[in-house]
């Protein structure tokens, strides 16, 4: 009894650095560590894999990466939130895919929220202070290859229209979390201000997108199995649809701001529209010099007799 309790005890606790591999701390255990992050972080990041999230529940549902992962994940939430290269990065997605795995694999969740938080909101703020040493002279830099103007401009615009909340809202939309950093501090948001918006967003945006995929399973899958019929099924074989769905909800926002904003301007559009009058359809002649008559329309004028003279 005590042999079981202790194998049970063993297959639930938090896998160990380097398990499955020689003992922690030898050149060749560190070798195939930072070989596990490069593998995973090459995964996550290749951007032809957003359209087959199972790869990334491939990556980090292995056996033995569990810090592999964690440095990997910790690593692309800094970069994505805190680097102006981030916005090639996945979030969402990620986020609840390593809710699944962490899920399936039975990982303890703590170290990830705590590492990941800790990125977001560490990666917001070197992005404002990228955005307050450069100041103005950033929306004058040009295109390349990793930095889009136009990104910028959005984020800008998007910021003008929420102000200081823009900070947590942005959170969930892909491409705008990058930048929103920048342009606040760009614009000298109070720092105090930003932190605590900061704090609250990347606090908000990890842990619910981590345990919106954690939960989904073991609340999603019974609901799924007595309506289809399909004592078999779960949400995990279906990773390609849950992140469809992420991905509709994250730019659902901007996508309804958008439209208010285009109906606002088509409604001040018509009540500034001049109305022009119609023309009058031309007369006989009316081309013909000798018959076209310049100037303002004649009156007519009524013609009185003298007064006669007083006697």
């Amino acid at each position: 009894m005590k042999r079981a309790r202790r194998a049970q005890g063993d297959r639930t606790r938090t896998p160990a650095f380097g398990s499955g591999h020689k003992p922690s701390g030898t050149p060749r255990a560190m070798d195939e560590f930072f070989s596990q992050v490069g593998t995973i972080i090459a995964t996550l990041v290749d951007p032809r894999n957003l359209s087959h999230p199972e790869l990334f529940q491939n990556a980090l549902n292995q056996p033995g990466v569990y810090w592999a992962a964690l440095v990997a994940v910790t690593a692309i939430v800094f970069t994505e939130t805190g680097l102006l290269v981030g916005f090639l990065l996945p979030g969402d997605s990620l986020l609840v895919v390593l809710g699944i795995v962490a899920q399936l694999s039975a990982w303890n969740l703590w170290p990830f929220l705590i590492c990941l938080c800790a990125a977001a909101i560490i990666g917001d703020t070197v992005g404002y202070w990228i955005g307050h040493k450069t100041g103005p002279a950033i929306f004058k830099r040009p295109d390349s290859r990793f930095f889009k103007q136009a990104y910028l401009q959005k984020a800008k615009a998007f910021y003008e229209r929420h102000g200081g909340k823009t900070i947590v809202i942005a959170r969930f939309v892909p491409i705008v979390r990058t930048f929103v950093p920048v342009v606040a501090g760009a614009a000298r948001m109070d720092y105090c201000t930003f932190l605590f918006y900061n704090v609250f967003g990347g606090i908000g945006w990890i842990v619910s997108m981590v345990l919106f995929g954690y939960y989904l399973i073991p609340m999603a899958d019974p609901p799924m199995q007595s309506l289809l019929g399909q004592p078999d099924f779960t949400w995990a074989k279906h990773i390609d649809k849950v992140v469809v769905v992420v991905v509709i909800l994250s730019i659902l926002p901007m996508v309804w701001k958008g439209g208010r904003h285009w109906q606002q301007k088509r409604r001040l559009a018509r009540l500034v529209t001049p109305v022009l009058p119609t023309p009058l359809a031309p007369t006989p002649g009316a081309g013909d010099p000798a018959t076209t008559v310049e100037g303002p329309p004649a009156t007519a004028t009524l013609e009185l007799p003298p007064p006669a003279p007083r006697s």
